[in-house]
């Protein structure tokens, strides 16, 4: 018979974190800050970044020498911390159930649960058009994202947000969500309801642009970050792009203005193969177009 995992206490002060990204790193300093006891934190192993041989910590870990914390790469490290509570923010790697089985363990996660459980819930929302979603706490089980929630905050996804912007954002509020349902002790949980969606994670075909869509799909692939296309055969970046008026065809192009399937976009910020991004207005100057020249060919 499987051991029922323990429900986070109330008074919990020791605390191991648990974290990788830079997303995770507000919430390590919002409970530094708020005088709990962060006795270990567990996060991902140094990695090669760029084109040199140095590695660089995960930005958990430098925050966390910064603020002077015992590190470790170890998940299972944190039962022997002996901690009241384990607070998981964007980690990124499976706790074992036997660890859970030994800490309590909550997890901040960037969505209205149980819509887009897993590893990107930002980006499916925006893609798929959401208007909001919610920052949750909810206990670790053993499913995906399947834990009762012991807080949830909504969150408005305006037309014009990036993933970068509610990034910032959620990070910044979920930081004080935690702060404060550990101070109010979850007093009380409720199930998920409702049918799960589950977030998949990005790949480049998700964001390969379909200049037959309608404009406002198009954007949606610009504000996740990483929408590509081609031109002359070589993969052409936009990072950046408003609607606009036009009357263009499906990936034609006017300056800095390309047709869609619906409607036109104005082109912002964009990168060429093997150049660094610029603004639109700078490429389209130098680019030498002419009309036969489309995106998507």
């Amino acid at each position: 018979m499987a051991t029922e995992l323990p429900l986070p206490p109330a008074g919990a002060q020791r605390l191991a974190f648990f974290g990788s990204p830079a997303m995770a790193v507000p919430t390590l300093r919002a409970l530094v800050d708020a005088g709990f006891e962060v006795a270990m934190v567990v996060t991902g192993h140094d990695k090669r970044r760029g084109r040199g041989s140095k590695t660089s910590p995960t930005p958990v870990k430098a925050a966390a020498l910064e603020l002077g914390l015992p590190i470790t790469t170890e998940i299972a490290d944190a039962v022997a911390a002996d901690v009241d509570l384990g607070v998981v923010v964007a980690f990124g790697k499976i706790i074992p159930r036997a660890v859970i089985e030994e800490v309590p363990m909550v997890n901040l996660h960037f969505s209205s649960l149980p819509r887009w459980r897993g590893a990107a819930p930002i980006e499916r929302a925006i893609l798929s058009g959401d208007s909001d979603t919610a920052i949750s706490i909810i206990t670790i089980a053993v499913g995906l994202d399947e834990g009762d929630i012991w807080a949830e905050e909504p969150v408005a996804i305006g037309e014009l947000d990036t993933a970068d912007d509610l990034r910032v954002r959620m990070a910044a509020g979920g930081a004080d969500l935690m702060v404060r349902t550990i101070r109010e002790g979850f007093p009380a949980s409720v199930p998920q309801q409702g049918e799960p969606v589950y977030a998949a994670k990005i790949h480049p075909s998700d964001l390969e642009i379909d200049w037959s869509a309608e404009v406002e799909e198009v954007l949606r692939q610009v504000r996740v970050g990483g929408a590509w296309t081609t031109l002359r055969g070589e993969r052409f970046k936009i990072w950046e792009a408003l609607p606009a008026d036009g009357q263009l065809g499906p990936g034609e192009i006017d300056a800095t203005t390309v047709g869609t399937g619906a409607g036109a976009l104005s082109l912002g910020v964009v990168q060429p193969a093997g150049k660094p991004r610029l603004a639109a207005a700078d490429w389209a100057n130098g680019a030498q177009l002419d009309g036969s020249d489309r995106f998507g060919e």
